[in-house]
């Protein structure tokens, strides 16, 4: 039997808000989450601004022992996981047991530890190495860690595959309650990345914005002065469930997914295939696994990373996809707020999908400043638009040429 699987608890901790309200309200207001770097010298690198979150994790209940036994990117994902089990209104005991599943991804994982710990080993030797090391840096150690907080011993693994990560582990969970294997999952995605390897490595590589002048307006997804992304960290966890066992409860539903669909480029390390190619396999495969037609379609969520290639890829695949219903399509890339957070991004973005179809108002791109006479598509500049849709799509991609297309609807019973 395959169960319709609906979701009910949404957990954002990102730049721009904590919490699914403070999350939905920043968003309306068209808040950016970029600022300069106060943890580490940037003097010396290209790029000297991400967009962090700033939070002490003591007030979401982790005590300091926790805190030094874990990178920063299970940190957030413990702050989200609650967030999100809170939101949903599942009691602890409800966690309990076989019929709980845990599935966060991550893109690179403790970063932070990584650096740190090769630092103490060559400064000081390998015998002063924490022997916390490694579970502390690898990157399922977020899902092993959630799965223990709650005692939840249904399926518990990890996704790995860059910036489609947390939209790739919305697939799997996805096909996990469909089958049948777990009644609820706890699933997304978490990064912590703004360290200064990570800073200078992709700054070197050309990805990142240099808007150094004006950090608040970086992130400039579709327009013709975009430079590059902005660095983000975050995490973003979702709790997913099958229709029977949410309806038990009397959840309350923010929408339901349909499906997922994945695509390879096969092209390149870092750049987008020619046209979007990609895209338009991973969107094409989505929406038919979903059973829905393109031009039911209302919003899109697009991975727009205000890179010059991405951006272009993208609208082409989606005028490949969509035809004459692009036209229509009402897009936006919530990139331009949050920075990018990786192996976090997709499950924020998600989160913002569903906030979308949940409510009727669908999140701006920011900073659409000067329009690319090349990119035509209605990407909701600057201001959030009123539009109630029924479908809604997220789309992610991620280097190594990794597509990820998840599916969503507005509840009807």
């Amino acid at each position: 039997m395959a169960h319709r699987v609906v979701i009910t608890g949404l957990g954002p901790v990102t730049p721009i808000g904590i919490g699914a309200t403070a999350f939905h309200q920043a968003q309306l207001a068209g808040k950016s989450g970029a600022g300069y770097i106060k943890k580490f010298d940037t003097s010396k690198l290209r790029c000297h601004f991400a967009a962090e979150v700033d939070i002490n994790f003591t007030d979401y209940g982790l005590d300091l022992r926790e805190l030094k036994r874990m990178d920063r990117y299970v940190h957030l994902t413990l702050v989200a996981a609650e967030l999100a089990r809170l939101d949903s209104g599942l009691e602890l005991s409800q966690l309990e047991g076989s019929e709980v599943g845990t599935l966060i991804g991550t893109g690179i994982g403790g970063m932070e530890t990584f650096e740190n710990q090769t630092r103490v080993m060559v400064e000081r030797g390998a015998d002063r190495l924490s022997p916390f090391f490694i579970p502390m840096m690898i990157a399922n150690m977020a899902s092993g860690q959630v799965a223990m907080r709650y005692g939840s011993t249904g399926v518990s693994s990890s996704v790995v595959t860059a910036c489609s990560t947390s939209t790739v582990a919305l697939h799997d969970a996805y096909h996990f309650l469909n089958r049948g294997d777990c009644q609820v999952m706890i699933v997304g995605g978490a990064e912590a990345a703004v360290t200064p390897l990570s800073i200078g490595a992709f700054g070197n590589m050309g990805a990142l914005s240099t808007r150094n002048d004006d950090p608040a307006t970086a992130s400039r997804p579709f327009t013709k002065s975009r430079d590059g992304f902005v660095m983000g960290e975050g995490a973003g966890v979702l709790i997913l469930e099958t229709l029977e066992h949410a309806q038990k409860r009397g959840a309350r539903i923010y929408g339901e997914m349909l499906g997922a669909g994945l695509a390879a480029d096969a092209f390149h390390i870092t750049a987008p295939a020619p046209e979007g190619r990609g895209y338009v396999m991973a969107i094409e495969r989505a929406l038919r696994n979903a059973k829905v037609n393109a031009d039911q379609i209302g919003y899109a969520n697009l991975h727009g990373t205000s890179t010059p290639m991405n951006d272009l890829a993208e609208t082409q695949g989606v005028k490949t996809v969509f035809g004459e219903h692009a036209k229509k399509l009402a897009t936006s890339s919530t990139k331009s707020m949050t920075g990018h957070l990786l192996g976090a991004a997709g499950a924020v973005e998600a989160i913002a999908t569903l906030q979308a179809l949940h409510t009727g108002i669908l999140p701006p791109t920011i900073n659409y400043i000067d329009p690319d006479p090349e990119l035509d598509l209605d990407y909701i500049p600057n201001t959030p638009k009123e539009q109630q849709v029924e479908y809604a799509i997220s789309n992610s991609n991620a280097f190594g040429g990794q597509n990820a297309v998840a599916v969503f609807k507005r509840f009807a019973q």
